[in-house]
């Protein structure tokens, strides 16, 4: 355990790892070893391809940028948490999260267990301070309840699914009910990471597209709440906790105020009713995390949303390492205690229930 010292001590609610190269090569069924996630390094540009379909083109810079060496030796990560100030993380797949734009059903049904159970063997089994978030299946929703059952004896806290369904599917489906009871008896979080599900990251190549195109990103997240709560999956499901991971936080109670707008002037024609307003059900089941965002802490001051996680997005060029103390002492500069301690700690305990020792939380 690293010694107290003067650090402001976080928990992270979004971070990732760099699987090992042949994860799914090695592992998968012999029929379909060779239709794993890989990513292919080239003298121009590193290629991800799924299912041997090349998905997305990267600089090989900026994947170097994004690799310092805890982001694939667990023990060296270990202390750059110690160095960063960050007691637990929720953990994220980096080549496996392509899995889900995959259409093959038993292809990504396989591709999954393999990830959830090396995450199982390798972070899980090393540490309480590694949450992974489980792959599931995104095609087929017996495939996804079923391996929630499994992950859930493994120990996860955490499903992972797409802010974008291939095939134009929706999560005001009822059919994910089945996987939303195994979650809520379970006590898993569903989570939804921006970037995911899709192969269409570029939406302009005109002025401003490295901006536009980043923002983008950010709006399918928002969309699964806004399905979660108006198809009443969450009012079914009252003790079900869903987060956004590295879609900002500011933008959940203003959007709580369009949806309570729409409910109020449009509720008449609305199937099914709700319980409570939208609002309320944002602020008692749905959580958001940040990283640099100077609007998230104001937030939680002056708002009653208070369902905020910081995440450091390690090691993502988003991200802030190795900066990760300079941002928090920014960020939570003359904010009450009370406040940055439920965004730094608070609320990820709530969710996780993993409680860093108290002399460091102090």
């Amino acid at each position: 355990m690293p010694p107290a010292d003067d650090k402001i001590w976080v928990n992270s609610a979004d971070s990732h790892v760099w699987e090992p190269p042949t994860l799914w090569e090695e592992n998968l069924p012999a029929h379909l070893k060779s239709r794993g996630p890989r990513v292919d390094r080239r003298e121009k540009a590193d290629v991800y391809i799924v299912d041997n379909e090349e998905v997305i083109f990267m600089k090989p810079d900026m994947l170097d940028a994004i690799s310092p060496p805890g982001m694939m030796n667990l023990d060296l990560r270990m202390a750059d948490l110690d160095q960063q100030g960050i007691w637990a993380e929720v953990v994220f797949a980096s080549t496996g999260l392509w899995m889900t734009v995959m259409t093959d059903r038993e292809l990504q049904r396989e591709c999954t267990r393999v990830w959830n159970d090396w995450a199982h063997a390798e972070l899980i089994k090393r540490s309480e301070r590694y949450l992974p978030a489980a792959m599931l299946s995104s095609i087929n929703v017996e495939d996804a309840a079923a391996e929630a059952e499994r992950v859930a004896k493994l120990g996860f806290k955490v499903l992972a699914f797409p802010t974008t369904l291939v095939g134009g599917g929706e999560y005001n489906n009822p059919e994910f009910d089945k996987v939303w009871a195994v979650a809520q008896e379970a006590g898993l979080v569903i989570s939804f990471h921006v970037g995911t599900g899709t192969k269409d990251l570029v939406v302009t190549r005109g002025p401003g597209g490295a901006i536009i195109n980043y923002w983008e990103t950010t709006v399918p997240a928002q969309r699964c709440v806004v399905h979660m709560v108006s198809s009443g999956a969450l009012d079914r499901f009252p003790k079900l906790k869903v987060m956004t991971a590295e879609a900002g936080a500011s933008w959940m109670p203003a959007l709580g105020d369009r949806l309570d707008e729409a409910y109020r002037q449009h509720g008449r024609w609305m199937k099914p009713k709700l319980e409570r307003l939208p609002s309320d059900i944002l602020k008692a089941q749905v959580y958001s995390s940040f990283q640099h965002d100077e609007t998230a802490v104001p937030t939680a001051i002056h708002s009653d949303y208070k369902n905020i996680l910081w995440g450091s997005d390690y090691p993502h060029l988003e991200g802030t390492f190795p900066r990760t103390q300079e941002v928090l002492r920014e960020l939570f500069k003359d904010v009450p205690d009370a406040v940055r301690h439920r965004v730094t700690l608070g609320a990820f305990e709530e969710l996780f229930g993993v409680r860093m020792p108290a002399a460091l939380a102090a």
